[in-house]
């Protein structure tokens, strides 16, 4: 016999114990979903020609923390649109060739603070830098309360602001008459093990907030077309040639708000285990050929994540189409409203919107309501996220056809990750802090495709069903709730009834490299002969085969080498790949 080919190296997977699966949902419309730590009322007014807005806001904050509080943070996110910010300032070290321009200036000013029953605290704000001590960012504030809120108590904060609009660069602002409005109004920080949680705004972070609600009032001129997070609850025309909208929002911890008098509005519904969703598009005009992709790959994904994981809970999700110039705002979520990407030309085979689609509602689950720090556990959110987009894209669009499918070439998600994880393995473990990674580069990599890959191997190792039920069980459990790295780690054991931390030290934790080859494969002829073979061997060659296995990378994993011969003959020999190589 003669060796034909030897098999990819393959996990050995243990049986999962049988669980009941998590418990149904409990959602009822009239149950508030979350604690609800904070309540924002904003009255905001927009200068179309400035790019500039005019705001009035109140805050109660409610005191869940078990301690009496006198010392507030709050985030003012738009001061990192300054030349000198942090924001800034790790723009042009990861970018050397961007260049400053004015028009990218945004600016927010707190013009008066009061906190009700104690007077104006405007004269003790207070800019601090917690991170990295750069004087000249702006982007946290805290303020000093004469007298303390104590546990279970109330404080209402009442708050005069200003800002400037930059031309959208990242996330938010402005592009000719759209607008993105996104983190813009002074947000209090999340009392977070013993301390204020109040990161300044990083190149690479995102964020992290508590729960609410939001009443919000837009007043900008009449004829543009808007959306929001939550429900519109009232329109108003004015004698001034302008309008005012108002919006409600229950249970989310950001409110964010577009508008533009080009959206072309498309409507849709899906019907999930809650009832249904209302689905509201608003699209460029030179897009609305491709609102149908949009809609096919968001009912799929609303589908997908209501039977794997449970319902969405509210009842309307919106979809930004961004203009030409304007993608800055693409590919970003928000509670109930997600901005996609796209162009005129896109072919149907490049299922670039969809992708951008798929995976910004899925951060409706793992950072809307699984409310993890997106600025010291960015993985927690966008890995997983990641991970299941590969799943979902895979179920609607094939498993090597769902990035690419046109002209004959394919490429699916998950090999993708996995090539893009294998460009930089080893820079910096899953668990560092957004704003602490090598480079933007290494940040990406990691968060998203080393996450996605190591959940890959991690359903190779448990099996996917097991994984799965992991994933709902973590999801059921710490929604509304800011759940840690130990909480989604300690739920992956439970439910695979598996101790794995020798795999999260090195998948998680680690650097560790997994990278196992065939170094050797060989079949030669026998100098021997089988002494009174049976008739049908008579006559027959005889080879002796061998395979050396070599483990090249520091992560150790138990493997199966399979091994196939050319009479259709397989032999499979499972090794617990801690030496440096094995024979068999």
């Amino acid at each position: 016999m003669s060796v034909l080919a030897a098999a990819a190296l393959v996990a050995a997977a243990a049986p999962a114990p049988e669980l009941p699966p998590p418990a149904a949902s409990t959602f009822t419309p009239d149950t508030p979903l979350s604690e609800r730590v904070v309540a924002y009322q904003i009255e905001a007014r927009l200068d179309t020609e400035k790019k500039t807005l005019e705001a009035t806001e109140t805050l109660t904050y409610r005191n869940r923390t078990g301690r009496p509080l006198d010392l507030f943070a709050f985030h003012l996110y738009l001061n990192a649109f300054q030349p000198q910010s942090t924001f800034m300032r790790e723009v042009r070290q990861g970018s050397p060739d961007f260049e400053w321009k004015e028009k990218y200036r945004g600016s927010i000013e707190v013009t008066r603070l009061e906190v009700v029953g104690q007077g104006d605290l405007t004269g003790k704000m207070e800019f601090i830098q917690p991170d990295d001590g750069n004087p000249d960012d702006r982007t946290v504030f805290q303020v000093r309360l004469p007298r303390p809120v104590p546990h279970g108590g109330e404080v209402q904060f009442k708050i005069a602001f200003r800002a400037q609009l930059p031309e959208v660069l990242a996330r938010t602002g402005y592009k000719r008459d759209f607008f993105m409005v996104g983190q813009w109004f002074p947000k209090v920080g999340v009392w977070w093990r013993g301390a204020w949680n109040c990161h300044q705004f990083h190149r690479n972070t995102e964020f992290f907030a508590d729960f609410g609600t939001y009443d919000v009032k837009v007043t900008l001129p009449q004829g543009t077309v808007v959306g929001a997070t939550g429900v519109e609850v009232g329109r108003q025309p004015n004698p001034d040639g302008t309008q005012t909208l108002a919006f409600r929002a229950e249970d989310v911890h950001d409110f964010v708000w577009t508008a533009d008098p080009s959206f072309r509005v498309v409507e849709d519904s899906f019907t999930g285990g809650l009832g249904p969703v209302k689905i509201r598009l608003l699209m460029q005009p030179g897009h609305l050929a491709q609102a149908p992709r949009y809609l096919q790959a968001l009912q799929g994904t609303l589908r997908l994540y209501d039977r794997w994981f449970g319902p969405y809970p509210y009842t309307q999700i919106t979809v930004v189409d961004p203009p030409h110039g304007g993608f800055g705002a693409g590919g970003m979520e928000y509670p109930m409203l997600i901005t996609a990407s796209t162009t005129w030309w896109m072919p149907a085979g490049l299922l670039l919107p969809e992708i951008v689609v798929e995976h910004e509602f899925g951060h409706q689950y793992w950072y809307g309501m699984v409310a993890t720090n997106e600025f010291e556990d960015a993985w927690l959110d966008e890995g997983i996220n990641a991970y299941v987009e590969t799943k979902v894209m895979a179920a609607l669009y094939g498993e090597e056809t769902s990035v690419l499918n046109l002209w004959g070439m394919t490429a699916g998600d998950a090999r993708l990750s996995r090539l893009q994880y294998r460009a930089v393995p080893d820079t910096d473990p899953m668990t560092r802090s957004a704003y602490e990674f090598m480079s933007g580069g290494a940040y990406g990599t990691v968060t998203y495709a080393k996450t996605a890959t190591v959940l890959r191997t991690l359903e190779s190792l448990i099996g996917e069903e097991t994984l799965r039920r992991a994933l709902q069980t973590y999801f059921q459990r710490y929604r509304f709730t800011h759940p840690t790295e130990e909480d989604f780690l300690r739920t992956v054991e439970e439910v695979s009834g598996q101790n794995l931390g020798w795999f999260f030290d090195q998948a998680v934790r680690g650097t560790h490299v997994l990278d196992y080859q065939v170094r050797t494969l060989r079949s030669d002829r026998a100098d021997w002969h089988e002494e009174n073979p049976p008739e049908e061997k008579k006559g027959e060659t005889l080879f002796r085969s061998f395979v050396v296995v070599h483990r090249k990378g520091d992560f150790i994993f138990p493997v199966e080498v399979e091994v196939k011969f050319d009479n259709g003959e397989t032999v499979r020999e499972h090794w617990d790949g801690r030496d440096r190589w094995v024979r068999f």
